[in-house]
């Protein structure tokens, strides 16, 4: 969709950007959006969105730009956020299993999808990327490489930190990228 220009990675992170800005405006109160309030948090109150989906905008603007389409490392790392982290507290709530004893409000099925999730995801946008030539390397030498990530991601994203981890989990899986990759 974008052409293989310098600018490409700017205008690719323009959209999620404005959404970030957007994010700003309702939290602060300057601008009135119900519909997101409700979407995005789980109080109803707007200043909740200054912490998760705030960082979340953020950290998907800032690996665009990092790593646009040209790596497998920032692909996978933006698949751990939306497709592990994004699942694990709808499974973590809604499927009964027991607490982590190192994180008292998470809980196994939720860590479990946040590997299952991101490694799902990761893997089929790698394959599209392989299947249409983007990254040159055969499909199955990504498969050992996204489970590290995944299992590095489940395990950071297990700590018990509080409305940070769509920081924490996106750069370990950056860094063990750099790593594997």
């Amino acid at each position: 969709m974008f052409p293989d220009i310098s600018s490409a990675r700017y205008l690719a992170a323009l959209v999620p950007l404005l959404i970030t800005v957007q994010f700003v405006l309702v939290g602060t109160g300057i601008m009135k959006d119900d519909a997101a309030v409700q979407a995005m948090t789980r109080t109803g109150n707007p200043r909740e969105i200054l912490r998760g989906p705030l960082f979340y905008g953020i950290v998907f603007v800032t690996l665009t730009i990092i790593y646009w389409k040209d790596s497998p490392i920032g692909i996978t790392a933006l698949m751990m956020m939306c497709g592990g982290d994004g699942i694990a507290d709808i499974v973590g709530r809604r499927v009964r299993s027991p607490k982590l004893f190192w994180s008292r409000e998470k809980s196994v099925a939720g860590s479990l999808s946040v590997f299952a999730g991101g490694a799902l995801l990761a893997t089929l946008i790698l394959f599209v990327y392989v299947s249409v030539g983007v990254f040159a390397s055969p499909f199955s030498m990504y498969l050992l490489p996204i489970v590290w990530i995944a299992l590095g991601g489940m395990s950071i994203e297990s700590l018990p930190f509080k409305d940070i981890d769509n920081i924490t989990l996106t750069v370990v899986s950056a860094l063990i990228g750099h790593l594997v990759f």
